[in-house]
This record gives structure tokens, sequence and C-alpha cells, in this order.
């Protein structure tokens, strides 16, 4: 028994020899930085306590992960000619955090010391034009919005609530208890991307539903109604689902709820639609040049923020995998059909289906977005925003989809009939 611990003993001391032989010990100058990607930063180095028992033994500095920096790939070390201190340049190439490092040509032996580097985004004027022309083109459809609602509607919904109350649970139980579902069979080992998930789940509806409730032929007041009255909620239940089930995915107890961005948001909400209902009572006329013109500017404002959108993040579309794509479908995809068949079950009509499986499906996504970047550091930050940025590229497809299907429609309808009254025309003049 003695014997084979001599044995093992022995192996294992040749083996630490081994490993360590050729090693050396560098230090970096500073030993952690971060970047902006596209930006370039020299970094010092020191070698120390080299024990070289060849003639020649060669050293790299190289990167764990070339996507995130590139740096220097010459030969820096060599022995008998070693260079003890030494300048070399590392370029940020995408978001992350990757470790820089010194490593043996021959063996892949990592030398003592490490440089760690964070990579992170620019802040560009392009994101603060694309939010400012968004906020002002979106105010500008509220005070259309405004001018389009029939007022006299709301009462009767609000008598009777069966829509509402559909939308409300779809809202605030149906679609956090869905995204937290979907990131864990999705994202079982990647808790990063089940927060993303999750907070796009518990946002408040989007201020983008009451547009398509236009464009689809929905029911423009209820979809107002359940806009104001969600939007409101959302200060109680957001917090509530954050820090009970959300503690599950991420179990920082110091987040803190942005309740400025949400008071912000239904003021931007209220205050056109006021504007509107103004303009209604008192300018007829204008108020009904603005809602022939409203479809038209619709269109052109999902148009642009798609457009726009894409290209302002198109850096994080180097992010996407199969997975993120499926969730980002999914939710809220499974969110109209659940939605619409829930509302059709309980005896609503078509334009009110619609319209509350697009209230509970369409998500506030600049919330979630805004939670996670204040929330967390970067890179993390704008890296798990891919969540939710997917999600709202891939929630308005299905509606674009049903958008022409509609107009498709309604075109050979028109042709149909205007078919139908020439035959009978034709007939008519054949009989006298």
């Amino acid at each position: 028994m003695n014997f084979k611990l001599m044995i093992l003993s022995l192996f294992s001391f040749l083996t630490v020899q081994v490993v360590t032989v050729n090693a050396l010990t560098i230090s970096f100058i500073p030993n952690n930085v971060t970047i902006h990607e596209d930006d370039i930063i020299t970094i010092e180095y020191n070698v120390t306590d080299f024990n070289a028992t060849e003639d020649e033994e060669e050293f790299i500095i190289d990167t764990e992960d070339e996507n995130i920096v590139s740096i220097e790939r010459d030969v820096i070390l060599s022995h008998p000619q070693l260079n003890l201190r030494g300048l070399f340049n590392v370029t940020g190439k995408f978001l992350g955090k990757t470790t820089v490092i010194c490593k043996n040509v021959k063996t892949n032996l990592r030398a003592n010391g490490d440089l760690s580097v964070i990579v992170i985004r620019k802040n560009r004027i392009i994101d603060t034009v694309f939010t400012v022309s968004v906020a002002i083109f979106v105010s500008i459809i509220y005070i259309n919005l405004g001018c389009a609602i029939n007022w006299s509607e709301i009462p009767t919904i609000l008598k009777k609530p069966i829509g509402p109350s559909i939308g409300f649970c779809g809202q605030f139980i149906l679609m956090p208890l869905l995204s937290y579902g979907l990131g864990l069979i999705l994202f079982p080992d990647n808790p990063e991307m089940q927060l993303g998930l999750f907070f796009s789940g518990v946002a408040p509806p989007g201020g983008s539903s009451n547009i398509w409730a236009v464009l689809l032929e929905g029911n423009l007041s209820l979809s107002i109604l359940m806009t104001t009255t969600s939007t409101v909620a959302s200060f109680a239940t957001m917090p509530l689902w954050i820090f009970t089930l959300g503690k599950v995915i991420f179990d920082k107890g110091n987040l803190e709820v942005p309740y400025t961005q949400i008071t912000t948001y239904v003021l931007a909400l209220v205050i056109p639609l006021a504007i509107g209902f103004f303009i209604q009572r008192k300018y007829k006329r204008f108020a009904d040049f603005m809602k022939q013109i409203l479809k038209g500017l619709s269109i052109v404002l999902l148009l642009f923020i798609i457009i726009f959108a894409s290209v302002t993040n198109i850096y994080l579309f180097k992010l996407f995998s199969w997975k993120i794509i499926v969730a980002s479908m999914a939710l809220p995809w499974l969110a109209y059909v659940l939605g619409y068949f829930t509302a059709y079950l309980f005896g609503q009509p078509y334009s009110n289906s619609i319209t509350i499986a697009m209230k509970i499906g369409i998500q506030n996504t600049g919330i979630p977005i805004f939670l996670l970047r204040f929330a967390l550091p970067q890179p993390e930050a704008d890296l798990i925003t891919i969540v939710p940025v997917s999600v709202s590229v891939f929630t308005p497809i299905p509606l674009i989809c049903l958008f022409i299907c509609l107009k498709v429609w309604t075109r050979l309808s028109q042709k149909k009939r205007e078919l139908k009254s020439n035959t009978g025309i034709d007939n008519l003049a054949t009989c006298t």
C-alpha cells in the first residue's frame, strides 16, 4: 500500500514538473480593461520567472475568444533573446468578455498571469435620433387616434367588461407564466436569456397594438381602454412578478422597477389622446382629415420602426440563435392564438377578439430593455437585450400576414361584386 502511494506521489511530482518546467510569469498593465467596439488600446507586459530548459522556447500573447477581441499574433517572447518588457495592441471586435493570455507555442501551456477584457458598445447618435423620431411619430399617431375614437362606446364597454377582463388576465397572468415556461424549456442552462424573456413577458402592452387595431379592423375604443388600464396596472403587476417568480431567475433583491419610465409612457399615451379628443370636439373638419390619413400614417410608422430598429440594432443579429428565434416567435404568437380563441369562446365578435389577442401578444419591449440595462452591468445588459429586441422583430410578422390577407380578400370580394353587378346589367340588357 505504501509502495503504491510512493509511486503515485512520484508520478504527481513529475507531472507538475513537466507542466511548470517551461512556465513563466507575465503581468499586464493594466490587468483589466474595458474598451468600445472597434477601439484599440495599448497594453504593457512584464515577464518574470522564466525557467526555460531548452535553447529555444517561444511564447505568444493570445485571446480566448477571437470573436470579441483581436491582438497582435507575432511571437513576442523567445529564449535566449527573451523580451522582458513590451507593448501590444488589443482591438475590440464585439460585445462580451474574454481573457488575454500568454502561452507556449509548442505545448500551448499557459503562463501565469492574464488580462481581463470587456468590450462594450459606443453611445451613438443614431440611437438618439431613432428614439426622438419614434417619440414624435407616435405622438402624432396618438393625436390621430384621439380624433378617431368613438368616445361614446367606452361607457358601454365598461358596463360589460368581458373583453377588458380577458385581456387583463392574458396580459398579467398568461404572459408572465408563458415567458417563464418558455425560458425554462429553451434556455435551461442560461439564466440570462431566461431573464430577458421573462422581463419581456411582464412588460405592459405595447402602444402599436392600437395602430394594428385600426389596420386589422379591430375595436379601437376597446384597444385604447385596455392599453390605458393595463399600463396603469403594470405599476403593481411588474414589481409583483419581478420580486416573486422573477427571483427564481434573478435573485438580486436590489432591482428597482422604473416607475419614472412607466409614468412617462402613460403620459405619452394620455396627452396626445387628450389633444385628439379636443380636436374632435372643437374642429370637426380637421378631425375628419386626421381620420382619413390615420391608416396610411400608421403603415408608415410601422415600417419606419421595423426598418430603423433593425438597422440601429443590427449588431445584435450576430447573436441570434435558433433558440432565441423560437422563443421570440413563440411568446407573442402563442399569446395571439390563445387570446383570440379565449375571446371567441366568450362570445366576443371578431373586432373584439382580434383586439384582445393583439393586446395580450404585443408587449412594450422598451420597458424590459430599460430594465435590463438598468439592472445589469455592461456588456451583459446589451447582450441580454437581444431577447426583447428579437421579440419586437418577430411580434408583427403574423399581423403583417393577416393585414395582407385581409387586403387581398377585400380586393377579391370587390372584384366579385363588380363582376356580379356587370353580369346583372348584361342580363338585364339581354332581356330588354
